[in-house]
């Protein structure tokens, strides 16, 4: 059974960073594609980053400069660096992976305010 552990969620400042995690567990994990999802409240659910099995990356436009997603094969994991953010960036911030079948996590919120 794939599992999906996020972390590193919370309340910052405009301005301030973040580091999410996500911790894949139940299947063999150097060769997939890990995605972060965010949903806003009253909002879809909208891609935030992707990361491949050959390292490569693409980024949604509001990401870009910003975000930076990297992965970590020995532990598993991928991470989200999220620097100069903003009051838009305040969501629910899930990983998923496609196995077979889609697979979510339960989700961490990223609140950003004053």
């Amino acid at each position: 059974q794939v599992q999906l552990a996020e972390s590193g969620g919370g309340l910052v400042q405009p301005g301030g960073s973040l580091r999410l995690s996500c911790v894949c567990s139940g299947t063999p994990f150097s060769l997939l594609t890990m995605a972060w999802y965010r949903q806003a409240p009253g909002k879809q659910r909208e891609l935030v980053a992707l990361i491949r099995g050959d390292n490569t990356t693409d980024l949604a436009g509001f990401a870009k400069g910003r975000f930076i997603i990297s992965r970590d094969n020995a532990k598993k994991t991928i991470h989200l660096q999220m620097d100069n953010l903003t009051p838009d960036d305040t969501a629910v911030y899930y990983c998923y992976v496609h196995v077979g079948n889609n697979y979510w996590g339960q989700g961490t919120q990223v609140t950003v305010s004053s």
